[in-house]
């Protein structure tokens, strides 16, 4: 999760508010004089200046600050997103439970804030399920959504709150907190499951360097069982925001393996935070990883993944597991130069595990109907040389689909969200078998010293062919290697002619089999 913070103001409420997508185009609006706009002309010209920054599928609030995702669920025909939310300014306080639904994980619409502070604490990040079989006593025999949340106060302990009309408002358990705080500092993120195989509640929580599991058949009364992770894994942070789902291996539907997520803040392959995983068994009671103890796997190796955590009870005929992330990184989440918003989160994505000679290993790309958001499409085919850039197209909001075969180029990639002097890269370096994300030369705005970095991930090629799938959203480049098997994720910050798709390579040439690449919309 975050920091701690001990003195909690109240926050205020906030009218109902609606727009689509990413992008904050407002369709209704109603809000309290928290959310009036700044002022000042310097705040109104800041206003205008990032405004090209706002992603247009990314989901970001329509004000102020966002982070981690929090109680993903699917009831009733609609993907539930709520969010660390500050409903009163741009930095990390006051911390809600913001809310957005879908019906198609693409465009959002952003409800009044669900969860706000209370005497117990601020409400930091949990997760939701349905209790189907009202096995909490909640709902009078029917169903509902029950959320599970860190209340964060002078410690932090975990509560309960549920919902019976499609989350449109809560109750908060008179028991409360559910589970309390056994004298650990860093206590919180509670997520549940279900574990149809031995018919209980299953609940996780971060604790400092580890994962503690606790059994519930009611949702109310808990029981700690195990505890994974202290010699496992990385460790150069806190541990914080776990996960746990079942996947078929890809290459033998009949084998599943469970994964075990873990984010870490610091520590990350980029500097900061990133998301750990761990695959293994898990009976109910206690995880049991695949590998050994040093082994780590990260699922995102770019600067801006981070919280990731899956949608509970999506509908088995749908089949997929998908999660999303908080798309920043706590070195310079505060500094990041967007208003009047501050945070996005990444693309949702659905995932695959794979078989590989070193293990199992997850894979990811963005979900299925992003596809419907696709547009005009240009296509193009040829060889790129050394010094001679190839402009293909303009745009901000594009996904790129390119086929690489290569050749003597040391480096060559594809060059996004490029002017007269900005340009982010994607790319591949053959003799180190690795993807690269270069935000380098991204733009003139400022965010902090480290932030201008080249992030990379081991790919190997399949045979000379390298395939990637680039995502680009006005200040957001999600990069997917291969399969889905190497993913980097990067906010960047283009100037204002920031806008060109160029191909590129270095010390030699390399051929392009195919570039198709879409307008979204």
């Amino acid at each position: 999760m975050e920091p701690r913070h001990s003195d909690i103001p109240r926050a205020s409420g906030v009218g109902r508010r609606r727009f689509l997508g990413g992008t904050g185009t407002l369709v209704g609006l109603a809000l309290t004089g928290a959310f009036l706009p700044p002022s000042s002309a310097a705040a109104l010209a800041q206003e205008r200046t990032t405004a090209r920054w706002r992603p247009l599928l990314h989901f970001t609030p329509e004000r102020n600050w966002i982070n981690d995702p929090n109680g993903l669920v699917f009831f009733r025909g609609e993907y539930h997103l709520f969010f660390q939310h500050n409903p009163e300014g741009l930095d990390h306080a006051n911390m809600s439970w913001g809310h957005a639904v879908s019906n198609d994980l693409t465009r959002w619409e952003e409800l009044p804030v669900a969860l706000e502070p209370d005497e117990l604490g601020e409400i930091f990040s949990g997760g939701a399920v349905v209790d189907h079989d009202d096995t909490s006593g909640f709902f009078g025999g029917g169903a509902g959504l029950v959320a599970f949340y860190t209340s964060a106060g002078e410690e932090q302990h975990q509560s309960v709150a549920y919902s019976a009309d499609r989350g449109r408002s809560w109750t908060k358990y008179e028991g409360n907190p559910v589970i309390p705080n056994p004298g650990i500092p860093d206590f919180r993120d509670p997520k549940v499951i279900r574990h149809d195989p031995s018919g209980a509640w299953v609940l996780m929580l971060a604790a400092g360097d580890r994962i503690m599991f606790y059994r519930s058949s009611n949702l109310r009364d808990w029981e700690h069982v195990s505890d994974f992770g202290s010699e496992h894994g990385a460790h150069g942070g806190v541990w914080e925001c776990p996960e746990l789902f079942e996947l078929p291996v890809d290459s033998d539907p009949d084998t599943t393996r469970w994964v075990l997520v873990v984010s870490i803040n610091p520590g990350g392959p980029a500097g900061g935070s990133a998301v750990q995983y761990f695959t293994g068994d898990f009976d109910g009671t206690a995880f049991t990883s695949d590998g050994p103890p040093q082994r780590v796997l990260w699922a995102d190796e770019g600067s801006d993944f981070y919280a990731a955590q899956s949608w509970s009870d999506v509908p088995d005929r749908d089949g997929r597991r998908l999660w999303v992330a908080w798309m920043s990184n706590w070195n310079y989440a505060g500094d990041v130069p967007t208003t009047p918003w501050r945070g996005a989160m990444t693309l949702p994505r659905q995932l695959g595990l794979t078989g590989t000679g070193a293990g199992y290993r997850l894979t990811q790309r963005p979900v299925d109907e992003l596809e419907r958001r696709r547009t005009v499409r240009r296509r193009w085919h040829g060889t790129v040389e050394e010094g001679r850039n190839e402009r293909i197209t303009r745009g901000t909001a594009l996904d790129i689909d390119v086929v690489f075969r290569l050749q003597s180029a040391l480096s060559f990639g594809v060059e996004v969200l490029a002017g007269a002097n900005c340009r982010t890269r994607v790319g591949y370096r053959p003799d180190r078998e690795e993807m690269f994300l270069d935000r380098t030369a991204h733009g003139r705005a400022e965010v902090e010293p480290a932030f201008p970095a080249v992030h990379t991930m081991s790919l190997r090629p399949e045979g000379d062919v390298v395939r990637m799938r680039i995502v680009v959203d006005r200040s957001c480049v999600e990069a997917f290697g291969g399969s889905g098997e190497a993913v980097l994720s990067d906010l960047v910050f283009p100037d204002e002619d920031g806008e060109q798709v160029r191909l590129f390579a270095e010390e030699g040439e390399v051929r392009v089999e195919s570039l198709c690449v879409h307008e979204l919309d």
